[in-house]
């Protein structure tokens, strides 16, 4: 049996925290908050030097493709693990769990991460795992425990028991505390931060959610029979995962068992749950503000402003949040910051989209920006990935005219075949068949032009498609 490590990453969550950057669509783990790299990435990436055979990234149906073109920028290989429907992650490490059983290796070691954390040494995050290693294969759950350096009253805590090695026992896990309780966690030395990381073998996980939630795990179980391959993605049955019960996995193992042992960690770690969290762990200058973009301030201190689309100018402002994007701002004090996910409430319960999607829009073979909208007409800017294609497809109420910008088209327009380059176009009128590809090596980009009588998404036939979509 092998019991080579498998890197187990959670990419679900919506992040609604860190609107307008995030999006439903569009989640914090798929941004470039910390560095040029998605959080996806990051986690990837600090985990070279680590014994690796296996990665694992669960996700769901939504985000599926965003996963695989995350991955292929890092030309890095993974079994992408698609949840039809959301169940916490007692389930979703299940899941993960089975999954290497299946693949012969039982007793194969699951580091389990997020895919939205921020860790500034990861030298120190690698050692600390590798010092993990030896107690997790011989049978321990361990989890790791981030040492505290404030009164946090926005994590769950763990209280460190006897001594284990370099490790401790798990004496109990506590909820957030108010401000009072985590002071006295802080003074007393005995707590540290709940991480949300694990590390155990695939085998000793299952063995103790059978015995403290076999509900859970016969519900996995049965999920994971019937895997099947689509493209580069892993599905499970969906009617048995639906009738799964939703629970974290501290509740429902991590709480119950005596096997669990804390690492303590000391290596810069964020959740980033809020703008005033990655705030924290930017570098700041001379008037404690955080610029990222077209940023001119005057007399102004400690504030954190992104400025996407826009010159952004502030004067004589404090401790603001201020996010520009496409299609929204935000301008928030910074102390009150989780309050951004009422925003996010307002905007659902008002039917609005800005939650749901940017301007900009993601698909398997790009994405495309909607840069001007009229009653019968509609603007976009095309972007189409080296080597990918669009589907083949007709509409029953718009014409389209393609004006290519950057690199080169092939264009399927009725019976034509033809190759579109920069300052070229086509039409394509309404109910013709057609279809976009890029046979290049760089980005092609181009201006798509809609008439008609209706120009919603859903006017689409698809004939033909390499992503499987209906």
């Amino acid at each position: 049996m092998s019991e080579a490590l498998n890197i187990v990453i959670m990419a679900g969550g919506s992040g609604t925290r860190m609107w307008p950057m995030s999006r439903t669509a569009y989640p914090k783990q798929f941004l470039n908050l910390n560095s040029e790299c998605s959080m996806l990435q990051e986690t990837i990436q600090r985990l070279v030097g680590l014994p690796e055979s296996q990665t694992t990234i669960i996700s769901n149906e939504e985000h599926r493709f965003l996963v695989a073109e995350h991955l292929r920028q890092l030309g890095k290989k993974a079994d992408i693990l698609l949840e039809p429907v959301g169940r916490n992650t007692a389930p979703a490490i299940a899941l993960a769990a089975f999954r290497a059983q299946q693949r012969g290796e039982g007793r194969q070691l699951l580091l389990v991460l997020a895919a939205d954390h921020a860790i500034e040494n990861d030298v120190e995050f690698r050692r600390v795992v590798e010092q993990a290693l030896p107690i997790a294969r011989d049978g321990k759950l361990v989890t790791f425990g981030i040492v505290p350096d404030s009164p946090a009253t926005g994590y769950g805590y763990i209280r460190q028991g006897e001594s284990e090695a370099a490790a401790f026992k798990v004496d109990a896990f506590v909820e957030k505390p108010d401000l009072a309780t985590a002071e006295q966690y802080l003074a007393s030395g005995e707590y540290l931060w709940n991480s949300g990381m694990f590390l155990f073998r695939a085998d000793r996980y299952l063995e103790e959610l059978k015995e403290y939630r076999p509900d859970i795990y016969h519900a996995c179980e049965s999920a994971s029979r019937d895997l099947s391959a689509d493209l580069d993605f892993l599905r499970i049955n969906k009617t048995a995962f639906e009738a799964c019960p939703d629970d974290s996995i501290d509740y429902a193992v991590m709480e119950k068992t005596d096997q669990a042992v804390v690492f303590p960690l000391d290596a810069g770690w964020s959740d980033v749950g809020s703008w005033s969290a990655l705030w924290d762990i930017k570098d700041k200058n001379a008037q404690g503000n955080v610029h990222q973009g077209d940023v001119i301030d005057k007399d102004s201190h400690n504030n954190f402003v992104i400025a996407q689309e826009k010159l952004v100018a502030t004067i004589g402002v404090d401790n603001l949040v201020i996010v520009d994007t496409k299609d929204a701002v935000l301008v928030a004090d910074r102390n009150r910051v989780q309050e951004v996910k009422d925003i996010v409430g307002d905007l659902k319960r008002l039917g609005r989209r800005e939650h749901v999607q940017h301007r900009e829009v993601y698909r398997p073979w790009g994405k495309y920006d909607s840069v001007d909208a009229g009653e019968r007409y509609q603007v976009k800017r095309i972007t189409v990935n080296p080597g990918a294609k669009l589907s083949l497809q007709k509409h029953h109420h718009r014409a389209e005219h393609w004006i290519v910008v950057s690199g080169t088209a092939k264009v399927t327009n009725g019976e034509k075949t033809l190759l579109v380059s920069e300052n070229e176009s086509t039409y394509i009128p309404i109910g013709v068949v057609h279809c976009l590809e890029n046979p290049g090596k760089i980005p092609l980009e181009l201006i798509e032009v809609q008439s008609g009588s209706y120009l919603g998404e859903d006017d689409i036939v698809r004939l033909q498609d390499d992503y499987g979509r209906g």
